[in-house]
């Protein structure tokens, strides 16, 4: 299973990505914008994604789910115990796009030419 650590190293080259909490718990923010946290189960990650989560949750929901609480709002829960590492840095650089604002967006896009 993945742990907090293992998430901190996977975002760590993202451009102004912060380590913080919410609702009490680890998270990621990038310029104060919650991108991930874990759950309050230390076992899941609350992710921030744009319109593939019900494709995620379907095509994998031992995996991908979500909660009542989380049903209306773009976010995903995500089991550590079943996602791949590679993956996870995949979600978690998409989350930051959606967060970033476009001049730094860019500037990840610059360096990754």
């Amino acid at each position: 299973m993945l742990t907090w650590s293992a998430i901190l190293e996977l975002s760590s080259g993202l451009p102004e990505i912060e380590e913080s909490t919410s609702y009490g718990t680890p998270a990621l923010k990038v310029r104060g914008k919650l991108i991930a946290r874990l759950w309050e189960d230390g076992e899941t990650l609350v992710l921030r994604v744009g319109p593939e989560r019900e494709a995620l949750m379907l095509a994998e929901p031992e995996k991908f789910f979500t909660t009542a609480h989380y049903e209306n709002y773009p976010w995903v829960l995500v089991r550590l115990a079943r996602v791949g590492a590679d993956e996870l840095r995949e979600l978690l650089t998409e989350a930051w796009h959606l967060r970033a604002p476009r001049r730094l967006a860019a500037r990840l896009e610059d360096e990754a030419d």
